[in-house]
């Protein structure tokens, strides 16, 4: 019979393990250089969100290879060996880490020696190695040794929280990747292609990254990577994209997601919380369609979670036409301020036109001139200017960025011709603008336009696949729109900016 003390001492351990390496966490933090952590991405993963992570994982059983790049203190995989102990019968644990942080190393190994104190107790063998070289670096090297028929090292479970930062299409880790067949433009879609790469057929793999892989063309290639072939099995969403990392400046919103390799897509599993310390999260089954709509050849992911927002999701994506159906466009703003400050007036004068900028966005209505100490109303018209100019008329403009305090994603603003009697106007680049092949709209369509996307319910479903507070030209060309005759309808029921009645409008579709 097991001696009591010697169960009890064992709990008392692994209790421990977690907050132990999370309180060398919040130390190492303090020790890392605070202007270089936000341009290296370098953000750690607090206890709670480390136990999301770990628990998303369906079996820890038997001998586990685990993958952890840009393991920062080991806080994930400190988690994972948790879990592993607690819930589940593992024969031996290896833990693999990349990190190249001189400040976190030694953290790191202190991290794993507590790992291996807990294991010990549980008669459990651990084995760690960690790599303080690039990963991307030694991840292709692997690739390319298997290809080349080398027996290499092999994972069965990866753990993830990689680093945020865009890299240059020139830089060595985009040539890296290229040279394994993929193409992607920011390190932590590297690091998840590449541990996905990686790992076993079978292997699970849960990461925590930005949001913002869900949508748009700079990251078809990542998502085709994700999607294919494998089960996205679970999603969790954080609704503050401040609460995942307390203390850390992190702007964008977070998901974590569980991908098992080489297995058939199922239901997925969809979690909401505030935080991770959420008490009452929520949960819903989600079927895969309505996570990723068939129908969109760039493969959105639409994080729904609730039955509300499925049905948002499935109306609006629903909607019959696309731009190209209406015979529309949605464009960026043709003046960069920066590159032409010496046309910039901050009155209108005699030979400048108006330039329109968020600033003159009220209440979904295009006010001009504005007083602004920062920005200029007007910009000289002449001939270095003209080619960024659209004919005077009847625009729709969108804010391209909309600030934390907002409570729209879609704010559109319409613009009419007789704000100023001239020719031609500009649109500066934090703005986008709906034309019709770079001509003015005609009016009650472009009301109807206006109706549509101020409505609560096409935010909504905006932000179901927009983890971010941009609202570029191609987000704008994604979404599906009523028919032309529709919106004609809708425009011409309106005058000017009504919530209610813009909402009932769109209802009644």
């Amino acid at each position: 019979m097991k001696n009591n003390s010697a169960i009890e001492f064992k709990f008392r351990a692994i209790e421990t393990l977690v907050d132990t390496v999370d309180e060398i966490r919040i130390k190492a933090n303090s020790l890392l250089d605070e202007d270089t952590r936000g341009q290296k991405g370098q953000f750690m993963t607090p206890d709670s969100a480390t136990r999301i992570l770990s628990g998303m994982f369906r079996n820890l059983d038997g001998e586990l290879n685990v993958l952890d790049a840009g393991a920062g203190v080991g806080s994930l995989t400190t988690a994972l060996v948790e879990r592993a102990l607690k819930e589940f019968r593992p024969t031996a644990i290896n833990a693999n880490a990349w990190e190249i942080e001189d400040v976190l190393i030694e953290n790191l190994n202190h991290s794993f020696a507590l790992c291996q104190e807990a294991s010990d107790e549980f008669q459990v063998a651990f084995h760690s190695e960690v790599s303080q070289v690039d990963f991307i670096q030694n991840a292709v090297d692997i690739i390319n040794a298997r290809k080349a028929g080398e027996e290499t090292a092999t994972y069965n479970k990866a753990i993830l929280n990689p680093p945020y930062l865009k890299i240059a299409a020139a830089s060595k880790e985009r040539k890296n990747l290229r040279s394994v067949g993929v193409e992607t433009g920011n390190l932590y879609s590297c690091f998840v292609t590449l541990a996905l790469m990686l790992l076993e057929e079978g292997g699970e793999l849960v990461a925590i990254t930005p949001r913002s892989f869900c949508n748009g063309p700079y990251f078809n290639d990542f998502r085709r990577i994700l999607l294919d072939g494998n089960n996205l099995s679970k999603l969790h969403i954080f609704e503050s994209r401040k609460k995942a990392f307390k203390g850390d400046k992190v702007l964008q919103e977070n998901v974590i997601f569980h991908i098992v390799k080489g297995e058939t897509q199922g239901q997925v599993e969809i979690t909401s919380s505030t935080c991770a310390d959420d008490p009452e999260p929520i949960f819903r089954i989600a079927e895969y369609n309505e996570v990723v709509n068939p129908n969109n050849p760039d493969h959105f992911i639409h994080i729904v979670t609730n039955d509300e927002q499925a049905a948002i999701a499935t109306r609006i994506g629903g909607m019959p036409c696309s731009l190209i159906d209406l015979g529309i466009e949605a464009s960026t703003g043709k003046v960069v301020d920066f590159r032409t400050k010496p046309n910039l007036r901050h009155d209108p004068e005699e030979d400048t036109v108006p330039l329109i900028y968020p600033m003159h966005f009220n209440n979904c209505m295009i006010e001009y001139p504005v007083e602004s100490k920062k920005k200029p109303n007007a910009i000289a018209l002449n001939n270095k200017t003209m080619k960024q100019m659209v004919p005077n008329g009847t625009y729709i403009l969108t804010k391209r960025l909309t600030s934390k305090e907002e409570t729209r994603r879609i704010v559109a603003g319409l613009y009419t011709a007789d704000l100023a009697d001239v020719e031609v106007v500009g649109f500066e680049n934090k703005t986008n603008y709906f034309h019709a092949d770079g001509q003015p709209l005609e009016m009650d369509f472009a009301k109807g336009l206006w109706v549509y996307l101020n409505s609560n319910i096409v935010d909504q479903y905006f932000r179901q696949f927009n983890g971010h507070t941009q609202v570029n030209a191609t987000d704008l060309r994604t979404l599906r729109y009523p028919t032309r005759e529709q919106l004609i309808t809708m425009g011409r029921q309106v005058e000017t900016f009504n919530q209610e009645q813009f909402d009932a409008l769109v209802e009644g579709l």
